[in-house]
């Protein structure tokens, strides 16, 4: 996608499975199908809300080439390719701009508690093997690693494909420092629901959604209200999905939010282990905040 644009809200996609375990791509398929009707502002399919862990080399390749053909250029694919092994991100990099992604998201090594260094050579290797542009995820809750605001710096000086950053480290000390030294180099997009509003008051330009599965266009709207600086609006929009994005964070993610979309007739409950199906008291407790939601005036 020629002048790639990351703004508003882009779903961190979840991979419906059938009963027994399979890629439900007729599930996936019609999920794309509503995120676009929606007038979401990008996809983004393989990352960890959507069990990247758990998927095979040709699974992950045809999830991607499905989003690739549901987008049609309109908005962009962000593709998920992350590993603690540097070379198989590399390849898993490489295998995303093959199948047409438009960019592809590197997470911080997860496990090896690599040092600053490390995190600056996995990216670098990563961002070199492609020709599109990069993302960053940095999710020190997830990963045991924490990417500091020098290597980032470092990281958009050596790699002129890196273009973004996902911020999902638990707060706003991160992106307020980034962007008072990076300037206009870098796109920010919140990693948290919950923390979109504030990330974009101080300068992010959206969301990586997980709560976009269920409600692609109320969360766009949030966030497109926040692109205006029409806070009043955007306030509004965030404090009233708040209680939702907040349930379906009960249990680990992506549980809740299958949970959700199962009850709702949308995918199957299946998840691949590790993961297991969502309680069904979570269930009950994220249908009562959708309902809440739903019922405002």
């Amino acid at each position: 996608m020629a002048n790639l644009q990351l703004s508003g809200a882009l779903t961190a996609l979840v991979t419906p499975f059938t009963s027994t375990g399979a890629v439900d791509f007729a599930a996936f398929d019609r999920l794309l199908e509503r995120q676009i009707e929606c007038g979401i502002g990008g996809l983004v399919p393989c990352g960890t809300t959507g069990e990247s862990p758990t998927l095979e080399d040709d699974e992950q390749r045809d999830v991607i080439t499905h989003t690739v053909k549901a987008a049609k250029g309109h908005v962009p694919v962000l593709a998920g390719t992350g590993s603690n092994c540097t070379s198989y991100a590399k390849a898993l990099a490489k295998t995303a701009e093959v199948a047409g992604a438009d960019a592809v998201m590197v997470l911080m090594p997860y496990y090896n508690k690599p040092c600053q260094e490390g995190l600056f050579r996995h990216v670098q290797i990563v961002s070199q093997a492609v020709g599109i542009p990069v993302v960053l995820y940095n999710i020190p809750g997830r990963t045991a690693v924490d990417l500091s605001v020098e290597t980032t710096l470092r990281i958009l000086d050596a790699c002129p494909n890196v273009v973004g950053i996902k911020d999902a480290s638990g707060g706003l000390t991160y992106i307020q420092d980034l962007l008072r030294r990076s300037g206009d180099r870098v796109t920010v997009l919140s990693g948290d629901d919950v923390l979109t509003l504030p990330m974009m008051v101080v300068g992010a330009k959206g969301v990586i959604s997980v709560t976009s599965n269920l409600y692609p266009h109320e969360v766009q709207a949030c966030a497109e209200a926040g692109l205006a600086a029409d806070w009043k609006t955007a306030r509004a929009r965030h404090l009233a999905l708040f209680p939702v994005h907040r349930s379906l964070f009960v249990e680990p993610s992506p549980q809740p939010i299958k949970g959700i979309m199962a009850a709702r007739g949308l995918l199957g409950t299946t998840l691949r282990p590790p993961m297991v199906e969502c309680q069904p008291e979570t269930v009950e407790g994220i249908k009562r905040a959708c309902e809440a939601y739903e019922a405002r005036p």
